[in-house]
């Protein structure tokens, strides 16, 4: 898309006050303006096919005709980028993994009615509008999520300790189907910091533990690393990993990262880098910005192992090619391609 264009969008959701509200906060950027506003997902889908906007704003609950409708619809008969918008609290996240597998390509919490919630989401709101305007659209995820009962023959020496991974828009579909292809008998950690608002990443981790053998949980301060489990990083701190005696434990840190916070993908890596040295893998997946690219690159000049997500299977190539320009890669990888990957490296 053309960067001197307006970015036209529509706003789909069943409180009028919440699409003035909406509507109100994007058109603050003149590059941003709304074509249409409407309480439905059919009436979602119907404007879509008039109006072409270049970005949908949708809402999940609205009614008979609810966010996955519009979602299904659209990508069906009329691909366009769709942002979901998520009502503040919720805890939920299989209806916006739902959302994400028919092809929606990030998600955001509504604002709240107060102002330090407000200048937040309009901030992140505007950056996904012209992110999500200038994406090559990926193709739904129609796998069939089957929990991956296959072992692998290890040698009796793994060349890595850890795996850590870190990834911001498109991350939830990219780790749903690194972890679904690792084998049930995989002996290190993974570790991952993935952008997310704090109130999805326990439904997050409920949801990964349906699709995989290996145990996914939410890491926690003085837990101990475990190898074989999956490990999330909390969605209102900034992990670490801390080596005490000879045993990993979790901490979190207090220091900001210039790239993002809560959880930062960089903060997490460097701690990885410091603790485990040579024996990390480390990998930083489809998101925008550049968060990863500095932890990727320590844990590389720590003798460890990095990897990225090859562009043609990005949603978003922002995260790797920073890191590729920080000379922090050392091997692109298709996503389909990345639990293979990583298995002959343990092997």
């Amino acid at each position: 898309m053309d960067s001197k264009k307006q970015i036209n969008v529509l706003v789909a959701d069943d409180s009028a006050l919440m699409r003035i509200l909406i509507s109100d906060i994007i058109e603050k950027d003149k590059s941003i303006h709304v074509i249409g506003q409407v309480n439905n997902g059919k009436a979602a889908y119907w404007s879509t096919k008039e109006l072409k906007p270049d970005v949908v704003l949708m809402d999940m609950t609205m009614g008979e005709y609810d966010g996955i409708y519009g979602v299904t619809k659209i990508m069906e008969d009329c691909p366009t980028p769709i942002i979901i918008l998520s009502a503040v609290g919720n805890t939920d996240m299989e209806p916006i993994m739902k959302s994400l597998e028919l092809g929606a390509i990030d998600y955001l919490n509504k604002p709240a009615k107060n102002r330090v919630n407000m200048n937040e989401v309009k901030v992140a709101l505007i950056n996904k509008i012209k992110m999500a305007s200038q994406i090559v659209l990926p193709q739904p995820d129609k796998s069939d999520h089957a929990v991956n009962i296959n072992e692998h023959s290890f040698g009796s020496e793994i060349s890595y300790d850890c795996i850590v991974l870190g990834a911001s828009t498109g991350g939830p579909r990219a780790i749903e189907k690194i972890l679904t292809q690792l084998p049930r008998n995989l002996t290190v950690p993974v570790i991952i910091a993935q952008h997310m608002p704090a109130s999805f990443v326990a439904s997050f981790a409920e949801r990964l533990n349906l699709l995989t053998p290996l145990n996914v949980v939410v890491a926690s301060n003085e837990a101990v690393v475990e190898g074989g489990n999956v490990y999330l990083a909390p969605g209102d701190a900034n992990l670490v990993v801390i080596k005490k005696g000879g045993t990993m434990v979790f901490g979190s840190t207090s220091k900001l990262f210039l790239a993002y916070n809560n959880p930062s993908v960089d903060g997490l890596m460097l701690s990885v880098a410091k603790a485990y040295k040579h024996k990390a893998i480390g990998i930083v997946l489809t998101g925008m910005g550049k968060d990863g690219s500095i932890g990727l690159k320590a844990i590389k000049d720590a003798g460890g192992y990095t990897i990225a997500q090859s562009e043609a299977s990005c949603i978003v190539y922002g995260m790797p090619k920073a890191a590729w320009a920080n000379g922090a890669v050392q091997q692109m990888v298709h996503l389909d391609e990345i639990a293979g990957f990583l298995v002959s490296c343990l092997a």
